[in-house]
């Protein structure tokens, strides 16, 4: 695990640390639950508010968390009812110890009158925990549905029920308004659509020690990750910083090369330099004094990239630290054939976006071959056409499709989101860093640049990619601030804000 990373648990790593917890550390398995129990108990007083509380258990230890929930809830004064989907004869044997501990508390077993009863105060989701994976079957799935149309707040015990702990992956789950989970957060807490499904997540201490077994699944990127980037000092220059190249642009695209140009120096690259199309020169020189450009021969096709470029651009790459492809490219005849013959030629750490993976295509063997560092960035449009398969699919199996076109390309893959995935041999990384602003046109492209220029300073492929998703969404916060709203802030605005991002921590 990266030390810039904060654990995560899996089923398998939760399941494990509480092996070792009762195993090993010889905590009795009834204490952890009763701890448990009363930090689901504690919150879920606060949002009760004073009125019902309902508690719906299934028959496993999550339940049985419920059930210590309700008892001590009951010793709060509140009115509080139990609603088992089975019979109790059929609950896990420490959930069966906490029914038999329930002093005159309403308990209902089987699921037929839950969706008669009257919409309570709270509903306590104590269903499913973290070893569930698939589709929930009834009686279920008939429950998930009824929580999820009343009125009341729900609060989910250590996941929503029907979130897989693993991946954030759900075909029908429970819609919390908070979640208490316990020991440490899980992967599924955190990736959409689990994420969305999770609400305000609050993580309690159950008395594990200190050397228990920690989450490796995946980690939550942290301010940390920055320190990695060499600072520049007295006898820096521009060809110490690092000189990122960039290929892209087309009419009526040469916005994006501009924005992947300006975020790469606005990260610290020491310079930058565009090839682009020739007739579109003047207008990228024009846009930003600091970068200098290629004119690139065009072909048939004016203001495109074509085959007739490779030469150029390839002159343009020898010597440059990274390079990044792809920004405004467009999809013109025969820009298919050069990107794909730069990919497989650039002897150089790259960056791969935008129109760029788009015409890569589901095909990952220009990636593959390659002996250099590779980074590719595809939103889930262009995770989709990479995989060959439609974007709901990616969106419903976030965390498995970047994975899978990490080991597929043997890049680090970045699948873009507002939880933004990092895969890699290394491991995964997950940002958790909330930037509605970045939802425009363009930020992408900073994105590009901002990952250039860390491989340019020198960061391996997975540091680079993961510092420069956490200083793009810590951008994107600070430009929303400066400007005043999420539906006002621009990507020229998230490249304005990357060096306070990615300046000295405090």
């Amino acid at each position: 695990m990266k030390p810039w990373l904060d654990p995560l648990y899996d089923s398998a790593g939760m399941a494990a640390a509480d092996r070792w917890a009762i195993d090993e550390a010889g905590i009795p398995s009834l204490d952890l639950m009763e701890r448990a129990g009363r930090a689901l108990a504690d919150a879920a007083a606060g949002m009760a508010g004073g009125g019902s509380v309902l508690v719906v258990c299934g028959k496993g230890n999550n339940a049985g968390d419920g059930l210590v929930a309700a008892r001590y809830l009951a010793e709060l004064g509140l009115e509080v009812e139990v609603q088992l989907l089975w019979a109790g004869d059929e609950l896990s044997p420490d959930a069966a110890a906490n029914l038999d501990r329930l002093r005159g508390i309403p308990v209902d077993e089987g699921p037929g009158s839950l969706v008669r009863r009257e919409p309570p105060g709270l509903v306590v989701d104590s269903i499913l925990g973290t070893g569930f994976e698939g589709e929930p079957r009834e009686p279920v799935a008939a429950a998930i549905e009824w929580i999820n149309e009343v009125a009341g707040p729900v609060l989910a015990c250590d996941i929503p029920s029907g979130v897989d702990a693993s991946t954030g992956e759900a075909e029908l789950a429970v819609q919390a308004d908070r979640t208490v989970t316990f020991h440490g957060p899980k992967v599924g807490h955190f990736i959409r659509p689990g994420k969305g499904l999770t609400g305000a997540l609050e993580v309690a201490p159950i008395g594990f020690p200190p050397d228990a077994p920690p989450g490796e699944a995946a980690g939550i990127i942290t301010e940390r990750v920055l320190t990695l980037l060499p600072p520049r000092g007295p006898e820096s220059t521009k060809f110490t910083s690092g000189r990122v190249s960039l290929v892209g642009g087309s009419r009526g695209l040469t916005g994006a090369v501009v924005l992947a140009s300006r975020g790469a120096i606005r990260a610290g690259a020491g310079y930058a330099t565009a090839a682009v199309p020739d007739s579109l020169e003047p207008v990228v020189t024009a846009a930003q004094a600091e970068v200098m450009t290629i004119a690139c021969p065009e072909g048939n096709r004016p203001g495109a990239l074509g085959p007739e470029a490779a030469e150029t651009i390839l002159d343009h790459c020898q010597g440059a630290a990274a390079v990044v492809l792809g920004s405004g490219m467009g999809r013109a005849d025969g820009t298919a054939r050069l990107v794909r013959q730069l990919v497989e030629t650039i002897e150089a750490p790259l960056v791969v976006d935008a129109d760029a993976l788009s015409l890569l295509g589901a095909d990952p063997e220009p990636i593959a071959s390659r002996g250099f560092p590779t980074v590719i960035t595809p939103h889930p449009g262009e995770m989709a056409r990479l995989l060959g398969r439609e974007p709901a699919a990616v969106e419903a199996r976030r965390l498995g499709s970047a994975v899978e076109e990490a080991a597929r390309t043997g890049a680090v893959a970045v699948l873009k989101g507002d939880d933004s995935i990092v895969a890699g041999s290394e491991g995964i990384a997950i940002d958790d860093l909330e930037a509605p602003g970045l939802a425009t046109a363009g930020t992408g492209d900073v994105l590009a640049g901002v990952c250039g220029a860390f491989l340019a300073r020198g960061l391996d492929p997975f540091d680079a990619a993961a510092a420069a998703v956490f200083a793009h969404a810590r951008a994107g916060r600070i430009a929303t601030g400066r400007v005043g709203s999420a539906d006002g802030t621009i990507a020229s605005d998230v490249v304005e804000a990357l060096p306070e991002a990615i300046g000295p921590l405090p």
